[in-house]
This record gives C-alpha cells, sequence and structure tokens, in this order.
C-alpha cells in the first residue's frame, strides 16, 4: 500500500497527525473534520499521488490466435490419424486383393492341370474326320488296305493304312495326339517313342497319304505293297489288340 493510501487512512481513523501514536487516544472527531483532514493530506505536495499507467494488451486477439493455433493443430493431428486409419485399410484391401488373385490364380491353374490331365487319359475318338477307334478298324490292317488297293480303291486303302497307324500311335503307344493335330504335328510326336525304323516306316506312309489324299496322285504298287506288308511289323497292335 502506497504511503499517501496510509496517511489518508490514518487521517480517517483519527491518527492523521504524526504526535497522535505517541499521545494518549483523543476524542473521536466529528465527520467534517475526517473529511478536513483528508483533503489536506490530499493536497499535500510533499505526499507522492497515484499514478496511472496503461499497457496496450491484445487479450482476445491473443486468444483468438490461440485459440486458432489450437485448432490447427488438433487439425493436423486428426488429419494424421485419419491417414494412419487410411493407410491401414488400404494396407488391408490391397492384400486381400493380392490374396483373392493369388487363390483364383492357383484355382485357374489347378483347374488346367486338371483338366489337361482329363484331356490325357482320354483318348481322340477322330484325327480330323478319320476315325481311329480300334473297333472300327480290321484285325489285319495291312491286309484289308491291299485288298482295297487291289480293287482300285486306292484313297480308301492310304486312308486305311494311316488310320491304323494313327490308332496304333494313340492306343498302343499313348502318342499324345490330338483330334485337331495335322500330320506334322503327328510326326513330330510320334518321333518322341518310335524307334528310328519305325519312325522312317511312319514318315513314308504319311507321304503316300497326302499324296493320293491331297494331290491326288498315284502312288507305285510296290510303295503301296511295301507299306502294306510292313504295317503290322513296325506298328504292332497292342497286346490286347492282338489278343483280340
Amino acid at each position: 500500500m502506497r504511503l499517501r493510501e496510509a496517511l489518508l487512512l490514518a487521517a480517517v481513523l483519527g491518527l492523521a497527525s504524526p504526535g497522535v501514536l505517541a499521545q494518549p487516544a483523543a476524542p473521536a472527531m466529528s465527520a467534517s473534520a475526517v473529511r478536513a483532514a483528508a483533503s489536506a493530506v490530499v493536497a499535500d505536495p510533499l505526499l507522492p499521488g497515484t499514478e496511472k499507467h496503461r499497457t496496450l494488451r491484445f487479450k482476445q486477439a491473443d486468444e483468438r490466435e490461440q485459440a486458432r493455433n489450437q485448432d490447427d493443430a488438433n487439425w493436423w493431428l486428426n488429419l494424421i490419424r485419419s491417414l494412419s486409419f487410411g493407410m491401414r485399410i488400404a494396407i488391408w484391401l490391397v492384400g486381400a486383393a493380392l490374396l483373392i488373385w493369388v487363390l483364383l490364380r492357383l484355382r485357374d491353374w489347378l483347374g488346367a492341370g486338371a483338366r489337361a490331365g482329363t484331356l490325357a487319359a482320354v483318348p481322340p475318338t477322330h484325327v480330323g474326320t478319320l476315325d481311329i477307334r480300334p473297333q472300327s478298324l480290321p484285325a489285319d490292317i495291312g491286309a484289308a488296305a491291299w485288298a482295297l488297293w487291289q480293287r482300285g480303291e486306292e484313297r480308301a486303302a492310304l486312308s486305311l493304312l494311316y488310320r491304323g497307324a494313327l490308332s496304333r500311335l494313340v492306343h498302343g503307344l499313348g502318342v499324345p495326339i490330338r483330334a485337331a493335330s495335322t500330320e506334322r504335328e503327328c510326326l513330330a510326336l510320334a518321333a518322341q517313342r518310335l524307334q528310328p525304323p519305325a519312325q522312317a516306316f511312319l514318315v513314308q506312309l504319311v507321304l503316300g497319304w497326302q499324296t493320293v489324299a491331297y494331290a491326288q496322285r498315284q502312288l507305285a504298287p510296290d510303295a503301296v505293297q511295301t507299306l502294306c506288308q510292313g504295317f503290322d511289323t513296325q506298328l504292332p497292335a497292342p497286346a490286347a489288340g492282338r489278343a483280340a
């Protein structure tokens, strides 16, 4: 508390005179005397007066700035949390999609393998338009083809030899000939299972078939007879077929 205020308070309380503190208590002062004492204290030039200082403070602006900064910080924190959550969701989604893709590819691969195994287990009944079922062929293919040739049925004779050769390859040796295989493909597939003499015989048979069927030219009788006589030797029937 400042000195002037203390003296003023003391004057109000009847203690304005410095000697009062050492003297015995005086009788109570009247109201007019108190006011006169207070006025004298206030008017005393030796006593310091009250000073007022003003300072400019942007209290509301500071508060708004702090609130704005706090809001910005909260916004960034929320954004980081949202991105973190979103990234986790995205990673899970990508992982799930990758797993589904792998499962689908595995299913397709297993299905393709199963279909391929099924196709390999079931031989074709026809190659092109030619019936290669063993039951559709005579027991002695070479003799039957020579008989057809002697009757002038050259195309039928070579067709029978070629059908018989395909049937022996597929049902006897397990050559993976398909229904749409061409003559060249059949020769390439048969080369993996046949010995060189048998492969050379098959090449001559296929060339004879192509000459009569496609080029529509005749073969020499001795060439046809050689094919008919060597058929069972070079392309023997399966054991079950010979037993039947």
